[in-house]
Parts: structure tokens; C-alpha cells; sequence
């Protein structure tokens, strides 16, 4: 049936001077153009002759627009014209405006209904891709349903039973989905737990063991190849996207995705099974990074591949390995055999011998030391930019290789040294000026580069912080600091003259004074307050400016207010106030997870203060002995940061802490 003339005539029919398009990119006369072009070529017409149109009929928030509405009888038309060559192409337009929202403009929903049989009969079209990219425009289980019992293609009959999963609540559907899951087909009783767990999410941990078996039978290998689809991905999943697709069932059940992946270990082949293997790490990886539970069950999988044939493998397991630093001990003598390994990872960053020598640097093993900082600054110098995927294994910044290794600063410093006298990227530099404020006055024999880099336009603020992190040592640097003073715009003044108090350069009353002065007075805006925590710097001098502080403590929010509490309390010696507000803050990171460099600034400082009170050690102890890992990031950073965070927790509750009277020493 075809619902409109397929002809140049029949398009200069419509009005097209009344229309409008969804998107302003692809106006009226291109989408004109368009239709007319896949008119005219017929078996000729391509996939990119339909791109624009995707924009242009419908927008994902407002629907389809008027233009749309007008051209949907041609799309279906052209769509169900065996004589076009971009049939696919439009029938996933077709999806695509199926699922757009209603719009506010009549007709649309007219149009559907005078292509309805059109469309519906794609599903049963006598091209396999066709019906293929048809199944989203179903109207209901049963059109699903009477396609089923006739399908006999393997490309679709996938797909087809994972739409079907849509309607597991229809008893028909729910009856064949069940009797799929006892039959004889291994690819279908797989595909019959993806499309039930939807809606029974317990079922994928129940059919756990029968999923792994099946994946990695080795006698089943080639089923899985070429026949499963799924939406909007227009090639078949391997058996390797399979199973990583599979892992995705235990979402909400991370104990039993490490048991899923485990026993996959267990039973992939380790020569033929590399897809699988691959999986097993990338995923567990991905949970190595949330749940510190994970990681006793993963080290052993990772240390055995950790020398694998696939370099994909070998990467991650390295990768794995170094995340855990100190606790991977065990394995330092296979990771120091992979040194020079030249491997790379399929869209990993880095090679298998950067990762193994990051590896050996985490847990202190002196055979990373050699070429250690080469092999971190390499990359910037060779490559125009670092990518990676999303929380996937990748080099780690060169500051959190370096930063803890302040024991070796006098082997690496000479390296770092030289590498910030190089003319690298700008990236690089701020990083190794990190690494100077990490590693303190050990790293003081690096102050000429570290003075030079404050001309930098890009760098000069990590360079001044590095000197703020060296202290008095750096006293003459004073004049490049002043120098740079007058570089800057004056909101930057005060962070500067900060920086002059913390080396101990020029007048200490004007720098306090420049410092305390940008603090809010009452009546005035506490957003103002950036630097109210430096003022803790300056000791018992900056109690002329307790009042300001005070004032925040009462007005101000998040950030500012905790940093005036800090201050506050470093200045005056005042607890109560400065502790409530900083109790306060450990209870609603405690509550929520967010601010974390909020909750570190809050607990050092109540340790420091003292005592804990009896309701933050409720809550310290229930961060601690959570699964989950206490950082924002998604990647290495994430184990890093708990690390730090959970080291930060011990102390807190094995500790009583100094004397209030500990206040004084700031002075």
C-alpha cells in the first residue's frame, strides 16, 4: 500500500512556504531537496542522504514539527518502496519520529494513522534488515507476536524476542519468553533472560551459572557471531559485546556481577577465550573502581593474566594491579617482567609497560625508579593530545605517580628538574609543579625552576603554589612573586600576597592586610569570603579580622563557611562554633556523598581540634565500613581517593587528638 504518490510532482504539491523545520540547521528547502533526491535515486539513495532529516522532522523536547507532520507519508512511502536503497536508513527515521514526543501542532498523529498498514507491514517486508529496524514501530505484543510464529531468520528472531521483552507483563508473551529460557536453543535462552530481566531483575542472578556455561561452551563459539542485533547499532554484537551487554543484567547486584564475571574467568579457555577474558577485567574494573569488596576476589584473576597473550588483557591487568598498590605485592616480580612491554590496549591509554612501572612505583618496588619520570613525560612530548574512554584504564597523572614517592625525591628530582626547564606542554609542567608542593622542602633544590615558571603565562599559578608548599625555603623567589603581582589583574593580588606570606616575603602586615581586607564586612555579600581558609596562615596576627570571620561563619555557605570555621578556629582558638559547623559538614557528606574536598578540610581539622564527638564517630564509622568507594571520579582516582579518605577515618577514631591549647602552635 502505498500512502502517497512517490513523485517531484506530488512533493511540489505540498506547501512547503508554511512549514517549518525542527531544526534551523536544515531548513524547509534542504529537507525539499532531500526527498526529491532520494526520489530520484532510487536504489542509489544512501544513508547520508538521510541525516538531516532525523533533525529536521522532530526535535527530542518539542516533537515533530510541522514540517514533519507534512513529509511523514513520503518517508513511509519512500521507506516501504522496495526500489529505494535507503530503506533501512528510513524505517529507523521512522522509529526514531515513532518514539519522538507528541507535538503541539495538529495532524501528526492523523498522518500516523493513514500510514498505519504501511508501517505495519514492514515488519513482515522481505528484506531481513528491514523487518529488522521495523520491530520499534510494532503496535503491541501482538503484531510482535504474529511476526514471532512466522520469522524464521536468526538476525531477526534476536531482536525481535529482546522487543518482545517490552511486553513480559502480557501473559502470551510472558509464557513464551519462559518456555525459551527451558529450551534447547543456547542463543535464544540467553536472549530470553536479557529480555525478561527488564522486568524480573532477579532473574539473571538466578540463571547466572546457565549464562556463563553458555558463553564460554566452546562448542557454541561460532553461534553467537552475526546474529545478534540490538537498537540503534548497526552491526551484530560480537560474543565478546555479548557478554560485556550480559554484565549490565547485574547492575543493581554487585556481588553478583563479581560472581558472573569469577566464574567466567574460571571457564573462559585461555588461549581461545581472549573476548571473554577481556570482559571479565574491563567489568571488573568498572567495579574495582565503586566497591573496595571487589578487589580481594579480582587481584588473584588479575595477577594470573597479567603476563596473557591479548595486549588488552595485559594492560588491564597491570592497570588493575597498580590501583591497588601495596596489596598487589604479590605479583611485583610478573609486573617488573613487563617494563619494556610495547603493548597497547584497544582504546586504552598507554602501554602494558606504563602501567606495570606505575604499578611497581605504587607499592614502593625500587625497580620503577629508573626512567621513571621519562616515561611519564614522554607522552606529552610525543603525543598532540591523551584520550581514553570514559573510567577504562589509563595513565595516571604524573602528580599521582610521583606525588607519593617524596622517600626518592633525591634520585627524581634531577629528572623532574630537567623536564621543567624543557619547553613541554603547559599540562605537563603544572603537574611536575605539583609534584614539588607534594614532595615539599625535598624538593627545594628544584626552586630555580619552579622561580622561572612564574613568567609562564599558563603556569604561574601552580608554580606559586608550589612555592607556598616549599614555605621560608623559598624566600627568594620574592621578587619573581612581585613581579608577577603586577602582571595580574588585581583580583589575583590578594591570592599572591598570600603566597608572599606563606615564603615569608616582604611586609607581613601588607600582605595580611591585603589578604583580611577582601574578606566580607557585615551587610556585605559572604560569597565574597574565597579567602577566608588562607588567613588561617597567618596566625595569632590575623585576629583584628576575627569579627569578619565570625560574620561569614554565621552567613556564609558550603565552601566559604567551612574555611572561615577553619580559620577561625586556627586564629582565635575558638571551638565551639568553628566545630559545629565542621561536625556539620561531616554529617551531611556522611548523608548525601557530596563536597568531598569539604569533608576532608572538616575532618583534618576536628582531628586536629580534638576529641570526636560521639554522633561523627557514628557516622565515620558508617563511611568506613560501606562498599562503596568515598570519591567523586569514576577511574583510578576513585581507589586513591579512598585510600586517602578511609587513612583520613583511622586517624580520626584512633586518635583522641592534640590539646584544644594545639592552637597556639599555628601562631
Amino acid at each position: 500500500m502505498r500512502v502517497v504518490d512517490l513523485s517531484a510532482e506530488a512533493l511540489d504539491a505540498v506547501e512547503w512556504e508554511r512549514l517549518e523545520s525542527a531544526d534551523p540547521a536544515v531548513p524547509v528547502k534542504e529537507v525539499r531537496r532531500l526527498l526529491r533526491r532520494l526520489v530520484r535515486m532510487g536504489p542509489g539513495s544512501a544513508e547520508r542522504d538521510c541525516w538531516p532529516l532525523f533533525s529536521a522532522l522532530a526535535a527530542p523536547v518539542s516533537g515533530a514539527s510541522s514540517l514533519g507532520t507534512a513529509t511523514l507519508p513520503f518517508v513511509v512511502a519512500l521507506a516501504a518502496d522496495p526500489r529505494t536503497g535507503a530503506r533501512r536508513t528510513l524505517v529507523e527515521l521512522l522509529s526514531s519520529l515513532f518514539r519522538a514526543p507528541d507535538p503541539a501542532q495538529t495532524g501528526w498523529d492523523a498522518a500516523w494513522r493513514y500510514a498505519h498498514n504501511t508501517v505495519q507491514a514492514l515488519l513482515a517486508d522481505s528484506e531481513p534488515v528491514v523487518r529488522r529496524a521495523a520491530l520499534p514501530l510494532a503496535d503491541g505484543p501482538g503484531r510482535l507476536l504474529e511476526r514471532w510464529r512466522d520469522e524464521r531468520d536468526p538476525t531477526v528472531r534476536i531482536p525481535l524476542l529482546l522487543a518482545l521483552g517490552e511486553f513480559a507483563a502480557d501473559a502470551e508473551v510472558r509464557t513464551l519468553l519462559a518456555g525459551l529460557l527451558r529450551g534447547v536453543d543456547p542463543v535464544l535462552r540467553v536472549a530470553a533472560v536479557h529480555a525478561l530481566a527488564g522486568r524480573e531483575p532477579e532473574l539473571a542472578v538466578r540463571e547466572l551459572d546457565t549464562l556463563v556455561d553458555l558463553l564460554a561452551d566452546p562448542a557454541l563459539r561460532p553461534r553467537w557471531e552475526g546474529v545478534w542485533y540490538i537498537p540503534d547499532v548497526d552491526d551484530a554484537l560480537s560474543r565478546e559485546n555479548i557478554a560485556d551487554w550480559t554484565i549490565a543484567l547485574f547492575e543493581t547486584a554487585p556481588d553478583a556481577a563479581m560472581r558472573f564475571l569469577t566464574r567466567l574467568a574460571d571457564a573462559a579457555d585461555p588461549v581461545e577465550d581472549a573476548d571473554l577474558l577481556r570482559v571479565v577485567l574491563g567489568q571488573a574494573w568498572q567495579l574495582l573502581v565503586s566497591c573496595r569488596s571487589v578487589e580481594a576476589r579480582l587481584l588473584p584473576i588479575a595477577g594470573g593474566l597479567v603476563d596473557h597473550a591479548d595486549a588488552t588483557v595485559r594492560l588491564t591487568a597491570a592497570h588493575i594491579l597498580a590501583a591497588a598498590g601495596p596489596r598487589a605485592r604479590a605479583y611485583a616480580d610478573r609486573l617488573a617482567g613487563l617494563l619494556d612491554d610495547p603493548g597497547e590496549g584497544d582504546l586504552l591509554d598507554g602501554t602494558v609497560g606504563e602501567h606495570a612501572r606505575w604499578a611497581l612505583a605504587r607499592m614502593d618496588d625500587p625497580r620503577a625508579l629508573p626512567g621513571l619520570v621519562e616515561s611519564l613525560c614522554t607522552p606529552y612530548h610525543e603525543e598532540s593530545g591523551r584520550s581514553w574512554t570514559g573510567g577504562g584504564p589509563r595513565r595516571p597523572e604524573v602528580v599521582d605517580v610521583l606525588g607519593p614517592l617524596r622517600a626518592h625525591a633525591d634520585v627524581l628530582l634531577p629528572a623532574v628538574r630537567e623536564e621543567l626547564r624543557r619547553d613541554g606542554p603547559y599540562s605537563l609542567r603544572s603537574d611536575l609543579l605539583a609534584v614539588v608542593g607534594a614532595w615539599g622542602a625535598d624538593a627545594l633544590p628544584a626552586l630555580p625552576e619552579v622561580t622561572a615558571c612564574l613568567y609562564d603565562t599558563y603556569c604561574w599559578h601552580s608554580a606559586a603554589q608550589a612555592l607556598a608548599a616549599l614555605g621560608p625555603a623559598a624566600a627568594s623567589a620574592e621578587p619573581a612573586v612581585r613581579e608577577r603581582i603586577t602582571l595580574e589583574p588585581p583580583d589575583n593580588h590578594l591570592w599572591l600576597h598570600w603566597v608572599l606570606g606563606r615564603i615569608g616575603g616582604g611586609d607581613p602586615s601588607e600582605n595580611l592586610r591585603t589578604v583580611g581586607e577582601s574578606l566580607p564586612r557585615e551587610g556585605e555579600p559572604p560569597s565574597g569570603a574565597g579567602l577566608a581558609g588562607h588567613l588561617a596562615d597567618f596566625g595569632t596576627a590575623a585576629a583584628p579580622y576575627a569579627d569578619r570571620l565570625r560574620y561569614v561563619l554565621e552567613h556564609g555557605e558550603g565552601w566559604v563557611r567551612a574555611q572561615a570555621a577553619v580559620a577561625l578556629w586556627s586564629i582565635t582558638g575558638e571551638q565551639d562554633a568553628a566545630r559545629a559547623v565542621l561536625e556539620e559538614e561531616i554529617l551531611a557528606f556522611t548523608a548525601d556523598r557530596q563536597c568531598h574536598g569539604l569533608f576532608d578540610t572538616a575532618l583534618r581539622t576536628l582531628i586536629r581540634m580534638g576529641p570526636l564527638g560521639p554522633t561523627v564517630r557514628t557516622a565515620l564509622r558508617t563511611l568506613r565500613d560501606q562498599d562503596r568507594r568515598l570519591s567523586a571520579y569514576g577511574d583510578y582516582r576513585a581507589i586513591l581517593d579512598d585510600e586517602t579518605r578511609l587513612a583520613l577515618i583511622d586517624e580520626a577514631l584512633s586518635s583522641a587528638g592534640p590539646p584544644d591549647e594545639a592552637w597556639r602552635d599555628r601562631s
